[in-house]
């Protein structure tokens, strides 16, 4: 699409965040465009694991420790509602991306985890009313066809869905609506004006009232005062080929998906197709080898589930995550540019849900969030580069062995 000269609001960013906050605005008549810099979904919105869960447990129960039962309760109960979110938005738009909702399951990777486990169960019933299911090893075993792990935790509140097709989907609802989609738009630079903003991008310049920032892992200096609130993190995934009937059947009899309990987390499902899909933070820099990812991720594939030690793998890839240091997002605004990012590798549910509380915002629909009063978390050593991550998967992965 032609790049427009002026806008009410341009959007940097065609993920969850910037076409969710896109579909909101323009859909309340507001004239927005948003800036893509390569194709919509081409970052982490088409490269994620498809997994759609409320997000960093530790992370709010350590919130709650700090901040207390009243700014813990509304955060965790968007948590909870950003689930439901996408599954409103795929049913009522019509979206085509291979959604179920059938929860997910925390796996005990060691004996010990399953008192971790049992505990934090009963800390979220008790302090938020959030119920889980604790499994013992021996009721794992209808959940999933691997003795690798010695018990496991129920949430019920999640679901999965084809990330491509949901990021694909959203862009064909806010364009319905009237937003402008411009891809290949590197924004190189963001001028202030007096009651406004120029952004100069790779098609040419737009004028915009208000800008949204929308791209969280892939955050850089173009707002310097945003640079250090994320930090990026890379992610690798495999994917095998599609395994006989009978065979997903005895990995996955419900369709659920998996986390284990590790620090230095690892995930997987079966994807409609039959495919298992494993996804993991196995360098956490943005310049691992892919091939070295690809055989790490393979290696724990086979210790899971060893009948697949020789299944082929048909696609490997990696992404960036966007982390912040205490786990949670962030929702912010300030002269005139208002941004959501940090989703700590838990954006399908919580990207939908804070860009579409942007353009809530923005539109003047609602006034208030909850994730407006937390503020940023910063690190005197971290200025530029996350010089600290090969130390600190290191320090993760010895924590885990140490567990």
């Amino acid at each position: 699409m032609e790049l427009p000269a002026v806008t009410d609001v341009a959007v940097i960013g065609g993920g969850y965040t910037g076409l969710n906050a896109a579909r909101v605005l323009a859909r309340a008549n507001i004239n927005v465009v948003v800036l893509e810099r390569y194709t919509v979904g081409w970052g982490a919105s088409s490269r994620n694991s498809g997994i759609v869960t409320t997000g960093n447990k530790q992370a709010i129960q350590r919130f709650f420790r700090r901040r207390g039962a009243e700014l813990t309760q509304p955060i965790w109960r968007a948590a909870l509602d950003a689930v439901d979110l996408v599954g409103e938005i795929i049913a009522d738009e019509g979206l085509a991306c291979d959604f179920r909702r059938r929860g997910h399951i925390t796996l005990a990777l060691k004996p010990r985890h399953v008192a971790s486990l049992q505990a934090q169960a009963d800390w979220f019933a008790e302090r938020l009313g959030h119920q889980m299911q604790v499994l013992s090893a021996a009721a794992l075993r209808e959940e999933i066809g691997s003795d690798r792990y010695y018990g496991g935790v129920v949430d019920e509140w999640g679901a999965t869905l084809n990330p491509a097709a949901y990021a694909y989907g959203l862009a064909q609802v806010a364009r319905r609506y009237g937003a402008k989609i411009c891809e290949n738009a590197r924004v190189t630079r963001v001028e202030w004006l007096p009651h406004g903003f120029n952004l100069y991008t790779s098609q040419g310049m737009v004028q915009a009232q208000e800008v949204v920032l929308a791209t969280n892992g892939y955050t850089d200096g173009l707002i310097r005062p945003l640079r250090t609130t994320t930090i990026p993190v890379g992610n690798y995934s495999i994917v095998t080929e599609p395994l006989p009937l009978a065979q997903q059947e005895a990995l996955s009899p419900n369709g659920r998906a998996f986390f284990d309990s590790r620090r230095s987390l690892h995930y997987f499902r079966l994807t409609p197709d039959g495919r298992l899909l494993l996804s993991g933070r196995t360098h956490w820099t943005l310049d691992g080898d892919p091939i070295d990812s690809a055989k790490y991720l393979c290696t724990q594939m086979a210790k899971t589930f060893p009948m697949l030690r020789d299944i082929p793998i048909t696609h490997s890839w990696s992404g960036q995550l966007g982390m912040t240091f205490d786990g949670l997002p962030r929702l912010g605004r300030g002269a005139g540019v208002h941004y959501a990012l940090g989703y700590n590798g838990y954006g399908v549910a919580m990207a939908t849900y804070l860009g579409t509380e942007l353009g809530l915002l923005l539109s003047r629909q609602k006034t208030h969030s909850p994730f407006l009063e937390l503020p940023h978390q910063r690190k005197f050593y971290y200025r530029k580069r996350p010089w600290f991550l090969p130390m600190a998967i290191t320090g993760l992965r010895l924590l885990d062995w140490l567990a």
